[in-house]
């Protein structure tokens, strides 16, 4: 009876762990992702995203209308590789995580400064995968805004 509880206590540590990792993997990804932004290493963003990656940003035209931009990874990091190291900083909280199997959703509400000082706020939207037990961002939208911040 002992060695079951033994067993049993191991199996259920063992699950525990698997879940958590799994989450701390997902996290690991989209810190990598504010770590390349904050040292404009445009190696590193690329690192984050899968091959068919998606980027959108929701926004207000000049007639006051919600647009949708997009921008290729390949654009942005080339944007973020010419920034001084330092000069952009996106501060985020993970809000929520969820996986299942090879699917992971990430809300992030964040703060970004420029050069030191507020520029915007909103939240980050992003969709992984795992591949080949990776997890890359296939899909990050996010809101922009000057008001309304936590």
């Amino acid at each position: 009876m002992k060695k079951l509880s033994i067993v049993a206590l191991v199996c259920l540590f063992t699950t525990a762990a698997k879940a958590q990792s799994a989450t701390d993997s997902v996290k690991q990804v989209v810190n990598q992702l504010f770590t390349a932004m904050k040292t404009a290493d445009a190696q590193l963003l690329q690192q984050c995203f899968a091959d068919s990656a998606v980027l959108q940003t929701i926004a207000t035209n000049k007639e006051g209308k919600t647009i949708v931009r997009n921008e290729s990874v390949a654009a942005f990091a080339a944007s973020i590789s010419k920034a001084p190291v330092g000069a952009l900083d996106e501060r985020i909280e993970f809000d929520m995580v969820k996986t299942d199997a090879a699917l992971a959703i990430v809300w992030t509400p964040y703060q970004f400064y420029l050069n030191g000082n507020f520029s915007h706020c909103g939240v980050n939207s992003f969709q992984l995968v795992r591949f080949n037990g990776q997890w890359k961002i296939q899909y990050l939208i996010d809101t922009r805004r000057r008001t309304g911040c936590r």
